[in-house]
C-alpha cells in the first residue's frame, strides 16, 4: 500500500486550490448571485477538559444551522457565514487536519475565493488556537472576537456589545460547552443580536465516539429552522440533547463493560431528567451492573412508577438477571 505523507497531501491540496480560479469548479458555490447575506452571530468554541468542539449560532434567515456550523472531532470547528462560501465549512476542516493554524487555513481559504471582502468566519482547531475574520463589505455592524479555546463573529448586527458579550459570558460561564455556547448565543441576543430580529438558531457538539453507539462523534446537533422564538426552543433542545448525550454515553460504556466509567454519565442524564422512566430504567441497569444493587432496585422502582408497561420488559431483562431471585424485584414486577 503506497502511503503519503501529510506535506505530500497538503502540497497536492495548494496545487488543486492554485487552478480552482481557472476552473472554476466553485463557481455555483460561490457566486454571489447565488447567495444572500446571512446576517449572524455565532460562536466556536472547545472545551479544554473533555476535547469537546463546538458551534452555536443564530440569525435572521431560515435554517442558519445547515449552512454555518461545521466541526470535525479532534480537528476543529468553523463557522462560515455573511455572504457564505459553504465550502469554507469542509475545506477548512482540511486544513486543520492537515494541521495549518487556524490563521493560515483562513489566509489560504480567502486567498482562492472570489469574493472575500463580503466573507465572515471563525475558527477553532483541536489545540485550541483559533482566529476569526470580518471582509470589509460584511454589512455593518460586523466584527468579531478570539482567544484560547474561542472564535466570536457576528454581521448586522445591533452593535459591537453583542460579540463583546459574547465573548465575557462564554469566559465567565461554568458547565459543559454546550452550556457556554448556549450562555453566549443568549448573550448577544440581550444585546441586541441580528439587527433585523431573530428566526433560527443551532448548536453542534463534536467529541470522539459520542455519537449515538459510539460510533460516530456527533455528540449534540440541534436546530430550529424557523421559530418566532428561536433562543427559548433551543433551550428546550438543548436540555433533551444533554440528556441524550450523557444517557448515550453511559450506555456505550456500559456495553463494553466499562460500568464504573458508565455510572456518572447515566447518573448525570437522571439527574437531568428524573421523570423519564426509560432513563430511570437504565440507570437501574448500570448500577445493577457496578455493584450497588439496592440503589439498582431504587432506580428501577422510580422507573416502573412512572411507566408500569416495563415491567415486562424487567421481568425478562437478562441485564437484570441478578435479580430475579430478589424479594423486593419480584414485588416489582408484579
Amino acid at each position: 500500500m503506497i502511503k503519503f505523507s501529510k506535506l505530500f497531501i497538503f502540497i497536492c491540496y495548494l496545487t488543486v486550490l492554485a487552478l480552482l480560479p481557472a476552473l472554476d469548479l466553485f463557481g455555483q458555490l460561490t457566486g454571489d448571485d447565488q447567495v444572500t447575506a446571512i446576517s449572524t452571530f455565532s460562536i466556536v468554541g472547545r472545551d479544554s477538559l473533555t476535547d469537546e468542539l463546538g458551534v452555536a449560532v443564530a440569525s435572521r434567515f431560515f435554517a442558519v444551522g445547515s449552512v454555518v456550523p461545521w466541526a470535525e472531532a479532534n480537528v476543529g470547528a468553523v463557522a462560515t457565514q455573511s455572504f457564505a462560501n459553504t465550502s469554507f465549512g469542509w475545506r477548512g476542516l482540511e486544513l486543520l487536519g492537515l494541521g495549518l493554524k487556524p490563521s493560515e487555513a483562513i489566509d489560504l481559504l480567502l486567498r482562492y475565493d472570489d469574493n472575500p471582502a463580503k466573507r465572515q468566519l471563525g475558527m477553532v482547531a483541536a489545540d485550541g488556537k483559533s482566529a476569526t475574520y470580518t471582509g470589509e463589505e460584511c454589512i455593518a455592524w460586523a466584527g468579531g472576537r478570539n482567544g484560547k479555546n474561542y472564535a466570536v463573529q457576528g454581521n448586522i448586527l445591533a452593535g459591537e456589545a453583542v460579540v463583546l458579550a459574547m465573548e465575557k459570558t462564554f469566559l465567565e460561564t461554568k458547565g459543559t460547552l454546550a452550556d457556554r455556547l448556549y450562555a453566549a448565543l443568549l448573550a448577544g441576543d440581550k444585546k441586541g443580536g441580528d439587527s433585523r430580529g431573530k428566526q433560527s438558531a443551532a448548536l453542534v457538539v463534536v467529541k470522539e465516539g459520542a455519537g449515538y453507539g459510539g460510533y460516530t462523534d456527533l455528540a449534540i446537533d440541534i436546530r430550529v429552522d424557523d421559530h418566532p422564538e428561536p433562543f427559548q426552543e433551543l433551550g428546550r433542545l438543548l436540555v433533551i440533547a444533554q440528556v441524550n448525550y450523557s444517557w448515550n454515553e453511559g450506555w456505550t460504556l456500559f456495553t463494553r463493560q466499562d460500568y464504573a466509567e458508565a455510572l456518572p454519565h447515566i447518573e448525570r442524564a437522571a439527574k437531568l431528567a428524573p421523570s423519564n422512566a426509560e432513563v430511570l430504567y437504565d440507570l437501574a441497569v448500570i448500577r445493577l451492573a457496578a455493584g450497588r444493587t439496592a440503589e439498582a432496585l431504587e432506580a428501577l422502582q422510580n422507573a416502573l412508577a412512572l411507566n408500569p408497561n416495563l415491567k415486562k420488559q424487567a421481568s425478562v431483562d437478562k441485564d437484570l438477571d441478578s435479580l430475579q431471585q430478589n424479594v423486593e424485584f419480584q414485588k416489582l414486577i408484579k
